[in-house]
């Protein structure tokens, strides 16, 4: 999958994981070094979203989606940015796990590692919801960089998400 980035072309390493799949548990650090687990089942939807850089565009996205989860009353979501290395200066954010891919497990189970150009080895900008089942139900991997997140079709699909789990796991 080919994905721009100003005028620069850069290539995904590996194909990401497809709707419908098993997502994977991986550990990440935060800042302070602690480690944490994401991904696979847990009971709560997850909100996954991966950056290769974070400026204020992105910083400000995050905190639109966070109104826009509270004004519609889903809560009950873990919501996770993810950036491939701990070079990158992480922002505060209110109730978010906030974390860097230190053993690199992340980039390679979900597929978003980028090739080529001056973001070789960063993530792509990709948005993943997960199921209280552990099963990826929606993602979102822009072909731009420079594009913001489709926030109105997220929030249909977090509430989808959150509405159609049954407790009996994907097969019950």
């Amino acid at each position: 999958m080919q994905i721009t980035y100003h005028t620069a072309l850069l290539e995904l390493e590996d194909m990401p994981l497809d709707i419908g799949y098993s997502s994977e548990r991986v550990d990440l650090k935060n800042s302070a070094g602690e480690s944490f687990r994401i991904g696979g089942q847990n009971g709560s939807t997850q909100l996954i979203i991966t950056l290769p850089f974070i400026d204020d565009n992105c910083i400000a996205q995050l905190k639109e989606m966070d109104s826009i989860l509270f004004i519609n009353a889903l809560g009950g979501i873990t919501k996770t940015l993810i950036v491939a290395t701990d070079k990158h200066t992480m922002p505060p954010l209110e109730e978010w796990l906030v974390g860097f891919d230190y053993d690199e497990a992340f980039g390679d189970y979900y597929g978003v590692r980028l090739s080529g150009g001056e973001l070789n080895g960063e993530f792509t900008k990709a948005l993943f919801i997960i199921s209280k089942d552990g099963a990826i139900f929606h993602h979102e991997i822009l072909n731009d960089l420079n594009d913001p997140f489709s926030l109105d079709k997220a929030l249909l699909k977090i509430a989808a998400a959150q509405s159609c789990y049954t407790g009996k796991g994907c097969h019950g």
